[in-house]
């Protein structure tokens, strides 16, 4: 964000007051408010004509009134809004969200905390049903990238897209992905395939979202050890990928390969499509608990060896899958 605000000087917005547990900040340009207290100057001003200044928007913690905001800075048109809050607290905006929708608005909302792998803020904090009642609206464009890369490449869509964006993000640290084994990556498509199999015939395919994408890499390499032929599909937007011809979606998930795991830290409601009926979901269909995010993401089943026992199940391979994983 700090480096499109750089090039796009109508790039405004802020937090409902978290922007130290956000990220959201655009640093060293200041908080939008009449010059004479305080603002930058005319460089970076938004509305100069009037004597405002500074580009980071002091919402407050009211995030209706917030996506309200952006909404209107969006009809009124001459700037690009964004707004920062954590993803459970996109119920307290839904109203404002689905308007966006509805109107066609260019707006931005960025949600970090995106899972109950903040679990020391236990499960009143921790989103679980909120990116299935979010992706249900018509019209939003949902993107959950799974690295550095993916969030760059969401957001190159983002700018450009006539319409808005809401962006689902961690907390915890991600690694960046290696795409060396990648065919045609670009997270804009909504789904691309991250890593391909081994030569060979196709046995199995792990999809993947956000932060459990780099536990199908992990189960990748294991299912190797076994001889298994998995490929790994990285998938931060159903409706981009639903957006795509029909020649694409089968290179990159093959009708003719219906085993296949799909994996994502909120409710399995809507992966069955993607799962197929010889598949399996990996989800959460329950609140979480108050414990350190690695606790909780391990005791509720997202690790490495799930997802490896989870595909060696589909295989019928149920030995050497308790050996993996006996939850």
């Amino acid at each position: 964000m700090n480096a499109l605000a750089q090039r796009i000087p109508n790039l405004i917005g802020g937090s409902a007051d978290l922007n130290p547990s956000t990220d959201t900040a655009l640093k060293g340009l200041g908080d939008f408010q009449p010059s004479e207290f305080g603002g930058p100057g005319t460089q970076g001003a938004v509305g100069g004509e009037w004597g405002y200044a500074g580009r980071n928007v002091a919402f407050g913690v009211r995030e209706h009134a917030m996506g309200a905001a952006v909404n209107g800075m969006a009809a009124h048109g001459g700037v690009l809004p964004f707004s920062a809050t954590f993803l459970v607290f996109s119920d307290y905006m839904k109203p404002a969200i689905r308007l966006a929708a509805l109107s066609k608005l260019k707006t931005f909302f960025v949600f970090t905390h995106d899972s109950i792998a903040v679990g020391e803020d236990g499960p009143t904090h921790e989103p679980v049903e909120q990116l299935a009642g979010l992706r249900a609206i018509p019209g939003l464009v949902v993107l959950r990238p799974a690295d550095p890369t993916e969030t760059a490449e969401a957001w190159a869509f983002a700018v450009q897209h006539n319409g808005p964006t809401l962006f689902a993000l961690t907390r915890q640290s991600v690694p960046h992905l290696d795409r060396s084994r990648a065919v045609n990556p670009d997270a804009s498509k909504g789904a691309y395939i991250l890593s391909e199999a081994q030569a060979g015939e196709l046995d199995v395919v792990l999809i993947g979202t956000g932060s459990e994408v780099s536990l199908c890499v992990k189960a990748q390499e294991k299912l190797a050890g076994y001889g298994v032929k998995a490929r790994v599909v990285s998938m931060p937007s159903w409706d981009r990928f639903e957006a795509q011809d029909e020649a694409y979606r089968e290179s990159v998930l093959p009708k003719a390969v219906k085993r296949r795991v799909t994996i994502e830290a909120g409710v399995r409601q809507g992966w069955h499509k993607y799962a197929t009926d010889e598949g399996t979901t990996i989800g959460i269909d329950h609140y979480g608990a108050s414990a350190p995010g690695d606790v909780i993401l391990r005791n509720f089943g997202f690790t490495p060896e799930h997802v490896t026992a989870a595909a060696l199940r589909l295989l019928n391979r149920r030995q050497e899958a308790d050996q993996e994983y006996k939850g």
